[in-house]
């Protein structure tokens, strides 16, 4: 898949930092962004994306409670998060509450970023892969149990 057909969402409450993204990104890969939760809710009902990247520190919702919101009907997006400040405890409520694949500090390094969004992606598609060979083997398992079935009442 080239990197075009990767669809980011990226969240975050400052202008500059979603112009920022949006002109680093946009011609590599398909980026939505949202200027708050609300709007990304909105969005993730309309789009499919592949990965959320989102600041931590928004008014009204962290980043963490946002991916910890969606993370039941959205599973499957990789989430990533973004903060200017470094504290240990939002890397760990990170980790354990929203299932954060990455975390990155602002500002970013573009090639660091783009590097773990194709790595992000990687992680996507073999989860996909992997739900669906699961699916699968779940169906011809059911039809052997079938025809097992059939030949023993016979």
């Amino acid at each position: 898949m080239s990197a075009q057909h990767i669809h980011i969402l990226y969240i975050d409450d400052e202008i500059h930092n979603l112009n920022a993204f949006k002109a680093s990104f946009r011609r590599i890969y398909t980026v939505q962004t949202a200027g708050s939760a609300e709007d990304a809710y909105k969005l993730l009902e309309d789009h499919e994306f592949h990965i959320i990247i989102s600041d931590q520190r928004m008014p009204r919702m962290t980043g963490i409670e946002f991916f910890e919101s969606i993370l039941h009907k959205y599973p499957e997006p990789i989430r990533v998060l973004l903060t200017g400040y470094a504290d240990i405890n939002a890397v760990i409520d990170a980790i354990n509450k929203g299932q954060v694949y990455k975390y990155f500090s602002k500002p970013w390094n573009d090639e660091e970023l783009r590097h773990n969004i194709e790595k992000a992606y990687e992680v996507y598609a073999l989860r996909k892969e992997n739900r669906e060979l699961t699916e699968k083997l779940l169906d011809v398992n059911e039809k052997l149990e079938f025809l097992l079935r059939q030949k023993l009442i016979s």
